[in-house]
């Protein structure tokens, strides 16, 4: 097939080469912005001047024809097109004839695909918001639940302080918040139209840049044509956001993966997102979290692909930039399957909360609050701190708990302890006092969970 741009050469593009240079196989999915563009393009040509209106009009007619026929399966892509640009654009011609050579009048490739790309990626973020905000609402009902679900806190992996199951997931909540807020930025820093920018210099036609921006839904037009057609900005950046949502999913999936353990038995999971294994047949396995670890991998190496394949290229444009859509095609597609499988499981998990506070009553969770009972009655922290460390050596010395030492063994280290200690370092009294603003008291997580009703999720409440 003779290629569109042919007319400077002599031989025929060879085969091997051809396939190394063709992108439809992955840029075809782009097909519904490529003809959205055209026919935007198409209509300013008209109301320009620049080619006939009529003519305009019968173009934007065909390409129109051209959608219904590929969402109808009609018309198959052909693998042996260099992109779904020129394929488009040769299907028009081979129905229009020559009216449909003028559809490219006033652009050049390369602004037509910096355009299809950013108008691609802006849908796409929608979609990823919107699984993000699926995530966020099954967290949220969830905490919901568990308000009063006292388990242990952690860092370094050890016992920590007692808070609620439902703060826990809501530290969740805010980073994939978080992640909602990097897509928007992402949306309004890359809403800006290449379109008129051309090869690299623009055109001599007087085509109007602020008509085309406005009907394609961007801000205005892109200032500046070298930039136009070689930046890729958008890319990364989202590449980054997508990257680190997926970190976030990783580490919520690190600890579903311990906590359905045995040695946590915190969470069961639904066997409709679990799998067994073909040898051992007690096993339920958490392979979508492990899955979702796995993935998030990925994500980080295409946000590498992208930034390495920037950082040498000098403007405007080069083919290098042709390997920017392998790379965001992938993490686009990786992490709207994680989010919407995600989703769900944790939707269908079962909660042990007998076993959360079984775990919160070990570990001497409850030593810090044993150590402010001392500072509530005039010791200094420091002094308290270690008399409450005296406490819980001794403890492991006699094999019990701070809730079950005698009172006279409290005593003996410092004479204001008193039989309230008990009720001061009981798990529930322990949370119940972390009352304030971030705290996992039931009151501040209530709190939390109607600010992010209020806003994150006003849309969904409003609707029901």
């Amino acid at each position: 097939m003779a290629k569109m741009w042919q007319g400077r050469f002599k031989k025929e593009l060879d085969s091997k080469v051809n396939d190394f240079n063709s992108s439809i196989s992955f840029d075809s999915r782009m097909f519904e912005a490529d003809i959205q563009g055209s026919i935007i393009h198409v209509t300013m040509l008209g109301k320009q001047g620049i080619i006939d209106e009529k003519e305009s009009k019968a173009i934007a007619k065909e390409l129109s024809a051209i959608y219904d026929d590929i969402l109808q399966g009609k018309l198959l892509f052909d693998p042996n097109a260099e992109d779904i640009h020129m394929f488009i654009e040769e299907v028009l011609t081979k129905r229009l004839g020559d009216l449909g050579k003028k559809l490219h009048t006033g652009r050049s490739r390369n602004d037509q695909v910096a355009l299809d790309l950013r108008m691609y990626l802006r849908k796409q973020i929608d979609e990823i918001a919107g699984l993000v905000k699926s995530l966020i609402k099954v967290l949220v009902a969830k905490a919901e639940e568990n308000l009063h679900t006292v388990m242990p806190g952690y860092t370094h992996l050890q016992r920590a302080q007692p808070i609620t199951f439902a703060h826990h997931l809501m530290a969740y909540v805010e980073m994939f918040k978080r992640d909602i807020v990097r897509l928007f930025n992402c949306f309004e820093l890359m809403n800006e139209c290449p379109l008129g920018s051309g090869a690299l210099a623009t055109t001599t036609y007087p085509v109007d840049r602020d008509f085309t921006a406005e009907y394609l839904g961007f801000e205005g037009p892109m200032l500046n044509s070298l930039d136009g057609v070689s930046d890729r900005d958008y890319c990364m950046e989202l590449a980054n956001a997508i990257a680190i949502c997926m970190t976030h999913m990783s580490r919520l999936s690190e600890e579903i993966v311990l906590w359905c353990s045995w040695e946590f038995k915190f969470i069961e999971l639904d066997d409709a997102y679990s799998t067994g294994s073909s040898i051992m047949p007690q096993k339920k396995n958490p392979d979508i979290c492990e899955l979702i670890r796995g993935k998030t991998g990925r994500c980080a190496g295409n946000l590498t692909t992208l930034l390495t394949m920037m950082k040498g290229l000098p403007l405007a444009y080069n083919k290098d930039m042709q390997e920017d859509k392998e790379a965001i095609f992938d993490s686009v597609d990786t992490v709207k399957l994680c989010l919407s499988t995600l989703a769900p499981m944790l939707d269908t998990m079962k909660v042990n909360k007998e076993n959360m506070a079984d775990a919160g009553k070990k570990g001497f969770i409850n030593a810090t609050d044993c150590a402010d009972y001392l500072v509530k009655k005039g010791l200094a922290f420091r002094d308290a701190y270690k008399i409450t460390g005296s406490l819980v050596a001794l403890c492991i010395d006699k094999g019990v708990t701070l809730d079950t030492l005698p009172l006279d063994d409290y005593k003996q280290l410092c004479d204001k302890f008193d039989s309230d200690i008990y009720d001061a370092i009981s798990l529930e009294k322990c949370v119940n006092e972390r009352s304030v603003v971030g705290g996992p008291a039931p009151r501040a997580v209530t709190d939390h969970i109607n600010k992010i009703k209020a806003t994150v999720l006003k849309e969904e409440n409003e609707e029901n």
